[in-house]
């Protein structure tokens, strides 16, 4: 039995401690209230108790601030950390950044993957991150040969989130096309395997070696299709009629017009009509950025009860346009969040530029509330998941995973505690616990020490 005394903390209930109006979350789900000195039981990863108002025990681990559930990082692309800052030389577009987003690919090796993921996923937990969906396509060595191992790129992943205490599900993704009708580039070959049975039987001997390997609490595996783009129609339903019924299936969706221009010249439908066509919307899709969407497209995500992953700070970098979060909430579909190509690693970030890539598009405030934020950045993500995180509030039953915010910050000094969405930074994340461990404290990973350390170090190795 392990505990938790905390200072203050986020869990279940009708109103805040202190009655004060605006501090709740306004009717949206989970009801939440900040707490004062709240103590936590923990048993096997879990919380079995909270007891309000409570004195720390003998043992217990104090967490001072506000705590709160660690955060969800539904989409990543860990290589693409090496892009940081270096990609903002001239004017272009998704097109022209996926040019040096190539190049960068073209550099990995298991070894110097392994050593930039586990710096890439460290700044994660350290922001309060404790669980990734990373979606994986590097799977080859440069112009498509297999390693010797064949599961070399995978396993340094998981090798790199182990050692940095993150839970991750691996995204193994297939990617059989550069184009509509498109063979892959050269660029593209390490990304792709000979046919979609050849995928499918990778993706077992994948599976059979990770759960012989890794945790099932911290490492498990889903499967992405890189895009209506990458796996051609004829694929498409092969996967629907195969794909292991208990895997989370994610794919990048509409992010752009001319994949939807594309698709429509191609099959005569949107690329969500064409997974519709196919039988693949259903509520264990991840659909991520789902940007350029028609009414229509929205209804179908919707009625499918999908879940929709965004990534606002990736989505403004590469000038992608806002995609209609609201609409597909209020539709039906489960809005997550994920910082995929790493221009910011900050789940407090991703929280509020959703709320403003609204607010700029309809001219309103209060697109969504300050709880609704707070859930799209925990337990909207459960079903992009192989492995087990915590909810938008703790509960009894739900994984103690949190992270410590102080509320004394230059940025958060007078804010209430459940409006943080607004105010908070990753800056401001004190204490960060993933399975009861302690992982992070005040911007540095326990284990591994600082994440500015480790990734200068880890992209030394890059161009």
């Amino acid at each position: 039995m392990t505990g938790f005394w905390c200072e203050s903390a986020v869990v279940a209930g009708d109103a805040p401690a202190d009655g004060s109006p605006g501090d709740d979350d306004g009717g949206a789900v989970d009801p939440a209230a900040a707490l004062a000195s709240v103590r936590l039981d923990v048993r096997d990863g879990r919380i079995t108790a909270i007891t309000p108002g409570a004195k720390p025990q003998p043992g217990d681990h104090v967490l001072k601030g506000v705590v709160f559930p660690a955060a969800a990082n539904a989409h990543s692309h860990a290589f693409h950390r090496i892009l940081r800052g270096r990609t903002h030389h001239g004017r272009g577009d998704f097109w022209v950044w996926r040019e040096q987003m190539y190049r960068s690919a073209a550099e990995l090796t298991p070894e110097s993957y392994e050593k930039l993921a586990s710096a890439v996923f460290a700044e994660m937990v350290v922001a309060g991150f404790s669980s990734v969906a990373e979606f994986h396509y590097v799977h080859h060595q440069p112009g498509g040969a297999h390693y010797a191992e064949p599961h070399a790129m995978e396993l340094a992943l998981a090798r790199a989130a182990m050692a940095a205490g993150i839970r991750l599900t691996l995204l193994d993704t297939l990617y059989l096309a550069g184009g509509i009708d498109t063979p892959l580039s050269p660029e593209q070959s390490r990304f792709g395997d000979a046919d979609v049975q050849a995928w499918l039987a990778r993706l077992a001997s994948l599976r059979a070696e990770m759960e012989r390997s890794f945790p099932p609490e911290m490492v498990g595996l889903g499967a992405a299709l890189h895009s209506v783009r990458g796996v051609p129609d004829k694929d498409l339903a092969v996967v629907a009629k195969q794909l292991p019924v208990d895997m989370p299936l994610h794919i990048h969706l509409s992010e752009q017009p001319a994949e939807n221009e594309a698709c429509l010249a191609a099959y005569g439908v949107t690329p969500a009509g064409l997974l519709e066509r196919r039988g693949l919307l259903s509520g264990r899709l991840s659909a991520v950025h789902a940007t350029h969407l028609t009414p229509g497209d929205v209804a179908l995500l919707g009625n499918a009860g999908a879940t929709v992953v965004m990534c606002p700070s990736t989505e403004a970098d590469l000038a992608d346009g806002i995609g209609p979060a609201r609409a597909l909430s209020d539709a039906g579909a489960t809005i997550a969040l994920g910082t995929d190509q790493h221009a910011v690693i900050d789940p407090w970030v991703e929280m509020r530029s959703l709320e403003h890539g609204e607010r700029l598009g309809s001219g309103q405030r209060g697109r969504f509330s300050p709880q609704e934020l707070l859930r799209a950045a925990t337990d909207g993500a459960a079903r992009s998941m192989a492995t087990p995180i915590a909810a938008s509030v703790l509960a009894v039953g739900t994984v103690c995973d949190l992270m410590a915010v102080d509320p004394g910050s230059a940025r958060t000094a007078g804010s209430r505690a459940l409006q943080f969405p607004f105010s908070a930074t990753a800056s401001d994340v004190t204490d960060v616990v993933i399975a009861a461990e302690v992982v992070a404290s005040n911007g540095i990973h326990r284990r591994l020490g600082p994440p500015g350390r480790l990734l200068t170090e880890a992209l030394k190795e890059f161009s």
